[in-house]
């Protein structure tokens, strides 16, 4: 009896620094290498182009609204820019979590490196595990800073404030992250595909692309509808 307790201890202790990025050495070699920083930038690959997107739709969708605020000889109208940006970027930070969540925990169908290194040990999974996690903290990151940009809005009364901006606007970035994800992660770096064990993997990679394409693109009618109130006469811009 003192033995099989003694032995099952032993194994839970053994279970748990196997996988412990702060006790397995082998673990932290496998993680902190020559392919650390490499890594490192092929995970933000995705969230730096988003960035770059966000940044030339703010430019695009300013001057469109530029140029109508112009041609309204009646007076002012609402901004739809602002919570359009900040509803896009709540979805980019959404939409990853999505698909954190959904493909790489509950269905497991991939993860983050998982074509680069198969989990199919311990150590190869807990090496993955790493990498979903700097995955996941990179869009909580996102969804902060949509959550910062929202707040700045509640106080300002001279924005569009409808609700097809702000849901339409998650649904586009929640569909424009799963494009950028897909075509750098699954296209062209392969660090992973929709679904590892197939023999089908482009078939599932751009049905992912399709379907992406179709929720953004349904986001970004529905936050289409342009504004045409007027401003009041006391607002705030701060």
């Amino acid at each position: 009896m003192k033995f099989s307790f003694l032995f099952i201890t032993l194994s839970l202790i053994s279970y748990r620094c196997s996988c412990c990025m702060t006790c397995n050495l082998q673990l932290r070699r496998e993680i902190v290498n020559s392919t650390f920083f490499p890594n490192l930038f092929t995970m933000l690959s995705a969230f730096i182009v988003l960035a770059l997107i966000v940044i030339l739709l703010v430019y695009l969708s300013n001057k469109k609204h530029i140029k109508l605020a112009n041609s309204n000889l009646s007076g002012f109208v609402l901004n739809p820019v602002p919570l359009k940006t900040t509803a896009v970027v709540l979805g980019i930070g959404i939409g990853g979590f999505i698909d954190g969540i959904l493909f790489h925990q509950i269905l497991q169908w991939h993860e983050m490196i998982s074509n680069k290194i198969p989990p199919v040990t311990l150590l190869a999974k807990s090496v993955n595990m790493f990498w979903d996690g700097l995955f996941h903290a990179f869009n909580l990151v996102v969804v902060i800073i949509g959550i910062g940009l929202l707040w700045k809005l509640l106080k300002r009364n001279d924005i569009d404030k409808s609700g097809n901006l702000f849901f339409g606007g998650l649904l586009w970035g929640w569909g424009l992250f799963n494009i950028v994800e897909g075509v750098i992660n699954h296209h062209i770096l392969k660090l992973h595909f929709v679904r590892d064990y197939t023999t089908q993997t482009e078939v599932w990679n751009y049905g992912f692309l399709l379907t992406s394409a179709l929720i953004s693109f349904s986001g970004y009618c529905i936050a289409l509808k342009l504004p045409t109130s007027k401003l009041p006469t006391n607002f705030n811009t701060k």
